[in-house]
């Protein structure tokens, strides 16, 4: 129950990732400018999760749930409400630059609110999860993440294959994307409000006795800058692996669609049937990504504490191998191969870097602040996504303007932090 509000929140994340480039471009985008639509949502992580943490970790409401759970209540209806929005920017009569506009701001409030509520659930397994269950526990939250992303990857496909329409006129988002993000919105309020009624948080009484807390520990007042000053060296090096994979995976959601239009179906024209086709079938290989992070936590789970590390760096660099076939491959079928090994290393990255750093705060005496630090944490996801999409506005352009050239470069990033794990030394708790 500590993750099963995680299947809404991350099929309204899957939803916006793997359909922003399509509802962007279809709208009207350059795709050499589609960098800057990404910018936006992960700068306001930056911003309001380390908020949400600090303030969490003095929050006390048992009347809505307790200390992450009224995060969790408020940002899933408003997500709701601009779930249904944003893929009805092109459907109000706007011109397109009022149109790409409209969808960068509800995006950017789409973004907020998502992130406010998949923070809790981050929270609660470090608030609530001893140092032997955290790799568990993590897993699991990775499976009803991944379980999340299929629902999100299949609709487009599922409602197309039912009658829905596929195409639309110039300038608006396909019915089969709409509905899908109205069946998202309903998804993510019903999943977050089964873990508000079903959750129980510790009162701040046994939060101190779990954590080894003292009273002046509990009531410490401290800057953000003083805490990354005395954050635990696992913390950075983390963030270190983090930097290259978000990078690749930016480049994935921003170029994805186009990737498989351009390579299969040959083609880089938004408004032609063979771009939604191809629209279609990025949904399916992000099912399918999903599907192999779904399968692939379950073995996660059987993963002994001291092989933690290596199984990090090993579905890393399979996620790697995965990217970089997609620059390869002109064959819809065979691109089923490239996205299970991408989603084994979105399971990874689903799991690992949380366990290690709750369980590095743990050892550092850090629980009174474990709220404050994986918000900032939340900065080792957010930042290197702002760089990849700055990047992208030059390094699309040199690269040709090449859709699958992008993926390959995804590929050498994850490849990178696979071998960047190397410097990552887990933390024992007393």
């Amino acid at each position: 129950m500590l993750s099963f509000g995680f299947i809404g929140v991350q099929m309204a994340f899957s939803l916006q990732s793997s359909n922003m480039g399509r509802i962007f471009e279809t709208l009207g985008a350059d795709p050499t400018k589609l960098g800057f639509f990404f910018i936006l949502p992960p700068l306001a992580g930056m911003v309001v999760q380390p908020l949400v943490g600090k303030y969490s970790d003095k929050t006390w409401a048992p009347k809505l749930g307790g200390r992450r759970l009224p995060y969790l209540l408020i940002s899933a209806i408003v997500a709701m409400l601009v779930l249904c929005l944003l893929p009805n920017s092109g459907s109000f009569g706007f011109s397109v630059p009022v149109a790409l506009w409209f969808g960068a701001i509800t995006i950017l409030f789409m973004d907020l609110s998502s992130n406010v509520a998949m923070q809790p659930f981050k929270m609660m397994v470090g608030d609530m999860v001893n140092e032997d269950q955290k790799g568990y526990a993590y897993s699991v939250q990775s499976f009803f993440s991944n379980a999340g992303a299929v629902l999100a990857s299949i609709f487009p496909f599922m409602l197309t294959a039912f009658g829905v329409s596929n195409t639309a006129a110039a300038g608006q988002v396909p019915m089969s994307v709409i509905l899908s993000f109205y069946a998202g919105a309903a998804v993510l309020v019903i999943c977050a409000l089964i873990t508000v009624f079903k959750v129980k948080e510790y009162t701040p009484e046994q939060y101190a006795l779990y954590h080894v807390l003292t009273e002046e520990e509990q009531t410490e007042k401290v800057s953000f800058m003083k805490l990354l000053g005395r954050a635990p060296k696992i913390f950075w090096t983390v963030t270190l692996v983090q930097f290259f994979c978000w990078m690749g995976f930016q480049y994935l959601w921003t170029y994805g669609t186009g990737a498989v239009a351009q390579n299969v179906w040959h083609t880089v024209n938004p408004a032609s049937s063979a771009f939604q086709a191809a629209g279609n079938w990025f949904g399916i290989m992000s099912a399918v990504q999903a599907i192999a992070a779904v399968l692939w936590s379950f073995v996660l789970t059987k993963v002994p504490n001291e092989k933690h590390k290596f199984a990090y760096s090993l579905s890393l660099l399979l996620g790697g191998i995965g990217f970089a076939s997609v620059f390869m491959i002109h064959t819809a079928g065979l691109l089923v191969i490239s996205f299970i090994l991408v989603g084994i290393a979105w399971a990874s990255m689903m799991a690992f870097p949380f366990i290690f750093l709750t369980n590095g705060l743990e050892a550092a005496g850090e629980g009174a602040h474990m709220g404050t630090f994986l918000g900032l944490f939340n900065g080792s996801i957010c930042l290197p996504q702002i760089v990849a999409s700055v990047a992208s506005f030059a390094l699309f352009p040199l690269l040709g303007s090449s859709f699958p050239v992008m993926i390959l470069v995804s590929g050498i990033l994850l490849i990178i932090g696979a071998i960047s794990v190397a410097t990552v030394k887990p933390a024992k708790v007393a």
